[in-house]
């Protein structure tokens, strides 16, 4: 699912709350606040030959490689394309791309692959009717809310030539710093602000930076994970989101799980 669809589903979600009250549900660095991780920053520039789609396409995360995680090909209305995200500061494009699922810079080779993590609560899905007929208003509100406690994170290779991961990351790191306070984008038609920038920690690959990035739009605010990691050539891109804590203004953790899969898929290439 795109990043501008989360304010249209938890308006979803609340709207479904409140049609039960009336038809029983029927139907259901300092700059930036925190520290980036540095790991790797000082060492040697990668081998300068880029890895092709079809190398890329071994590489990229696969079913089976994390346990309890659906992984497929994101379909046309869960990814965006070139040209779909636009910023009011060049200087935050950066940003706004990874933020997307799009490449930062001009990678020669991309693959992406869509993660999709149900918690038990969201596998069983929204009670039967005959048993939200029994529950209260804020009952039922949870028990929806815990049907979308589903995390969706896109996976992204980028494979560059030369030292263009290297530099790429570089211009990511330096684009965080200069944003950190937020700016205005357009997603697929659609104007949000970036809120804040925040920095976590993140130890992952040969040089990493890693986000929790705030956005708010028609006032409905959702925090995005992202991370991105290189690898030689390839930078590793990640962008996450949990709807079920968005909807409840609820931190939630980087998707760690799938990162670490796709660091170790590459670690052997």
């Amino acid at each position: 699912m795109r990043v501008a669809a989360v304010r249209r589903t938890v308006l979803a979600v609340s709207a479904a709350c409140v049609a039960f009250t009336v038809t029983a549900c029927g139907g259901g660095d300092k700059e930036t606040g925190g520290k980036e991780a540095k790991t790797g920053e000082k060492s040697a520039k990668p081998a300068a030959k880029a890895l092709s789609a079809k190398e890329l396409e071994k590489l990229v995360i696969a079913q089976g490689d994390v346990k309890g995680r659906e992984v497929k090909k994101p379909g046309k209305d869960d990814a965006f394309q070139a040209g779909d995200v636009k910023v009011e500061k060049a200087a935050c494009k950066p940003v706004a791309q990874v933020l997307s699922a799009l490449p930062a810079g001009k990678p020669a080779a991309t693959a992406q692959r869509l993660v999709v993590h149900k918690s038990e609560k969201a596998g069983k899905g929204i009670p039967p009717v005959d048993e939200l007929a029994d529950m209260t208003e804020q009952e039922v509100e949870d028990a929806t809310i815990d049907s979308l406690d589903i995390t969706k994170t896109q996976t992204s290779l980028w494979s560059y030539d030369a030292d263009g991961a290297h530099q790429t990351l570089a211009t990511l790191r330096k684009a965080a710093r200069k944003c950190a306070g937020g700016f205005m984008m357009t997603a697929d038609g659609e104007k949000q602000q970036v809120t804040k920038i925040s920095q976590e920690k993140m130890s992952v690959g040969e040089e990493s930076v890693a986000w929790t990035v705030g956005t708010k739009q028609d006032g409905t605010a959702a925090d995005t994970k992202v991370v991105v990691f290189r690898k030689g050539t390839t930078l590793a891109g990640f962008s996450s989101f949990n709807i079920a804590s968005v909807t409840r203004g609820e931190d939630y953790e980087q998707p760690t799980a799938v990162i670490d899969a796709q660091a170790a898929k590459l670690g052997k290439s």
